[in-house]
């Protein structure tokens, strides 16, 4: 029932942007927090940002702040992420992720930053978008 249809990826060049979109369906995606998440050969899954259900706590891994954006349509059930000044470095495999309802009770508890990341602590991903930036 639970489906997270993601748009999106691509090749950029250094620099460049890339807008990431995840439309969600089958539960009530206003009343979950969502996350991005990345993966590549040999790193395995990392966190990229997340958001809370209204938008009020927002927290992005080190290596994206200041150049991704994460946000939330409620009203369209879309999850975004907006990826500026693009490295090499980001090239990997972008997945949205809806966390358990416990895991949204905690980061809505305690925030996205008091809460370690897991990937058991989310029961639904999307099939993820490759993003390549190179030369």
């Amino acid at each position: 029932q639970v489906q997270l249809v993601e748009s999106g990826g691509g090749s950029a060049q250094p620099g460049g942007s890339l807008l990431l979109s995840c439309v969600a369906s089958g539960f009530d995606f206003s009343k979950f927090a969502m996350i991005w998440a990345r993966q590549t050969p040999g790193k395995g899954l990392e966190w990229v940002a997340g958001i809370s259900k209204d938008g009020g706590d927002i927290y992005y891994a080190d290596s994206v702040k200041g150049r991704f954006t994460i946000s939330r349509d409620n009203a369209r059930n879309t999850l975004n992420l907006q990826m500026n000044d693009l490295r090499p470095e980001d090239s990997a495999l972008y997945s949205c992720g809806k966390p358990t309802p416990l895991q949204t009770i905690k980061i809505a508890t305690f925030a996205f930053a008091r809460v370690p990341f897991s990937p058991d602590d989310y029961d639904a991903w999307s099939q993820g978008t490759q993003v390549t930036v190179s030369s």
